[in-house]
């Protein structure tokens, strides 16, 4: 039970953090998460974990790295490769070489080995901890891929070269030679059987379908234990467990490509599933960090032998140190790629970009935690307790740093004028909420669907107008010759009807006059008069004059129906008008008549009058609020992509709740 209620903590710990975030943007997710954990030690009910170091590994870092090889964009890294590679490999070891002396020269109490260690362990980025920060800065895509792919790589590279010196400092043993051939074979080795084993994991899903076993249940089952199985494999075998991960999450993306149109009810299950797996994980590390820092703090404020001031100068130091080495080396790369190529000057600001984005995270935090507690001689492992710590606050640090200086160094787009922002933020409202009602659209709810989205599609095209440089003046104008159009196609389709004898003259003239009555309201009333008199002059000619007409074709006996029949005919008629003669200067108010139009005919259709129903406005009344919680999604979500701020994410919430109370009353 213990164990159940442990659990349960920190996954509501996980889901207050995102709920804290949608109020506190600016503030990443993985500090809140941290600053939960730490909040959560000292309650009443506090959680206490102590988790295997090789628990830890196979339980996040194999999932997570394996999920990154699934979903690397493979022709766009292969693009960046030259610049991934020397940031994910060259970087690593030379943050490992120089840091790992400084380190030691600035804290004689770290031996070499136990410095190259915690050097290796501070070398891996996180790209998730700076994902979502990223996004609201509008980090450059080159950027962004470049940062996706070093950490995908120096997650393994920095792991693998922790282990060398983990060994080291445990064993007391160090051969460079030898240190260097065991790299390459436990890197290939590692590639290799990662690679091997998943696709012989995607080749049993394959053989199990083709036996009919088509449960989406079973093969989400074996594509969940996969990286659990390939990291344990690779590591008994003694080779990179991570590079094995790693590998074995792209030889599944390449295999997924190509079967993908054959499975898509898979690929939903297995994108969802992930999701979930992946915000779970990353979240528990960040928890789990927040968990871990009273006691870490503790150890070390308790110690007589540490000052607190000088601890606190270390972690300041090494991310100094690291900041330092980060900028030194992209500077190097991007002015040989200049020299070489005569390519345009380095910019300091993307470096800058680069440099600061270099945020450490879960990979740093769980190979602190694997640490072991003695040496091989029985010996308690130096400084462990203090190593951890400043591995825990480069951590805090580089995402601190991230959060305040990320905003300010990024380019920020030239200004724009208030009211586009608000149109251009409103059409996207907007359009969210009609791709939301539609996918909730079926045959039962496809007449309230279609009226709903006629109704947003109004609303939308009144701020669609914006982006034409149309006044509401002229959109009004350009609807009403859009609605005439519609009525005069209405009117020459009841016309013929009746001269087909597929319309009795009483039907045909009780509709003539109502489109009439409808062309009177909507435009100049007397000129409408005018034609509308003039018109019911010239039909009672037309209709002494006509030929009888056959007994063939008599009319309709049932009045209703007939008057539906008519009501269809009509209705597809003024659609193909309109769409006939739709233009780009049009097309707002034309989608938003056409959907009116398409609303009554579906309705009609299926048997429906033109009268509403309870039924009818239950459904509808349900898909409004459907809408209305879209928009409200979007802005939230607009507001911390950093597409606006927070006073026009105000502006948008009040006009949300404002339409809401409208719609509410139309019903």
């Amino acid at each position: 039970m213990e164990v159940f209620i442990t659990i349960l903590i920190l996954l509501i710990i996980i889901g207050l953090s995102n709920i804290l975030n949608r109020f506190i943007p600016f503030i990443p997710v993985p500090l809140i998460q941290i600053a939960l954990g730490v909040v959560f030690e000292f309650v009443p009910v506090g959680v206490h974990l102590d988790l295997n170091p090789e628990v830890f590994f196979v339980l996040f870092i194999a999932p997570l790295l394996y999920n990154d090889g699934r979903k690397t964009p493979r022709a766009e890294l292969w693009k960046l490769r030259k610049p991934i590679l020397l940031l994910a490999l060259g970087l690593v070891f030379l943050t490992v070489l120089v840091a790992g002396y400084g380190i030691h020269m600035l804290i004689p109490s770290i031996p070499l080995p136990a410095a190259f260690a915690l050097a290796a362990i501070l070398s891996p980025t996180d790209a998730v901890a700076v994902g979502a920060m990223a996004e609201r800065v509008h980090l450059p895509k080159n950027i962004l891929r470049t940062l996706e792919g070093e950490a995908l790589m120096n997650d393994a590279s920095g792991l693998v070269a922790f282990k060398f010196a983990i060994a080291a400092t445990v064993t007391g043993i160090f051969s460079l030679t030898e240190a260097t051939f065991s790299f390459f074979v436990i890197a290939i080795g590692g590639l290799f059987i990662g690679a091997v084993m998943s696709f012989l994991f995607r080749k049993l899903g394959m053989l199990l379908r083709r036996w009919g076993m088509e449960d989406v249940t079973v093969h989400m089952l074996i594509q969940i234990i996969t990286p659990f199985i390939i990291y344990l494999t690779a590591e008994h075998l003694e080779f990179s467990g991570i590079l094995a991960v790693v590998a074995g999450g792209i030889i599944h993306a390449i295999d997924r490509d190509r079967a993908e149109t054959l499975q898509p009810k898979m690929q939903v299950v297995a994108e969802s599933t992930w999701s979930v797996m992946v915000y779970i994980l990353n979240g528990l590390v960040f928890v789990i960090l927040g968990l871990q820092l009273p006691l870490v703090l503790g150890a070390i404020w308790d110690n007589p032998v540490f000052d607190h001031m000088d601890v606190l100068f270390y972690v300041f130091v090494i991310t100094l140190l690291l900041l330092v080495l980060r900028f030194l080396w992209v500077y190097a790369l991007e002015l040989f790629e200049w020299k070489k190529d005569r390519q345009d000057k380095p910019v300091f600001r993307n470096m800058a970009l680069i440099t600061v984005s270099g945020v450490r995270g879960a990979v740093t935090l769980a190979g602190a935690f694997s640490i072991p507690y003695v040496l091989a001689d029985g010996a308690p492992f130096p400084q462990r307790d203090l190593i951890i710590f400043l591995s825990a606050g480069v951590i805090l640090l580089t995402l601190i740093l991230a959060s305040l200086l990320l905003p300010i160094i990024a380019k920020k787009e030239e200004g724009e004028d208030k009211e586009v922002l608000k149109v251009r933020a409103l059409a996207k409202m907007f359009h969210a909420s009609i791709q939301a009602v539609k996918l909730e659209a079926d045959e039962d709810t496809k007449p309230a669907a279609l009226s709903v989205i006629a109704e947003l599609n109004h609303c939308l095209s009144r701020y669609s107008a914006g982006s034409y440089g149309m006044t509401a003046t002229e959109l009004q104008k350009q609807e009403l010759e859009v609605r005439l159009r519609a009525l005069q196609a209405e009117r020459k389709e009841i016309i013929h009807l009746m001269n087909k004898g597929m319309v009795s003259d009483e039907a045909g003239m009780f509709f003539l006059k109502v489109l009439d009555r409808r062309e009177i309201r909507m435009s100049n009333r007397f000129k409408a008069q005018l034609w509308s008199s003039l018109r019911s002059i010239g039909r009672v000619v037309a209709r002494f004059f006509a030929i009888e007409r056959s007994e063939a074709a008599a009319p309709m006996k049932d009045w209703a129906e007939a008057a539906r029949n008519l009501r269809i005919h009509t209705s597809v008629r003024a659609i193909e008008a309109l769409r006939a003669h739709m233009n780009e200067t049009n097309r707002a108010a034309s989608i938003r008549v056409i959907s009116q139009y398409e609303r009554l005919l579906s309705r009609l259709e299926q048997g429906s009058s033109e009268l509403d129903d309870n039924a009818f406005n239950e459904k509808k009344m349900e898909l409004h609020m459907k809408a209305v919680q879209e928009q409200r999604n979007t802005v939230q979500e607009m507001f911390e992509n950093g597409m606006i701020n927070r006073s026009m994410a105000a502006i948008l919430r009040q006009y949300v709740n404002q339409l809401e109370s409208h719609l509410l009353r139309e019903e």
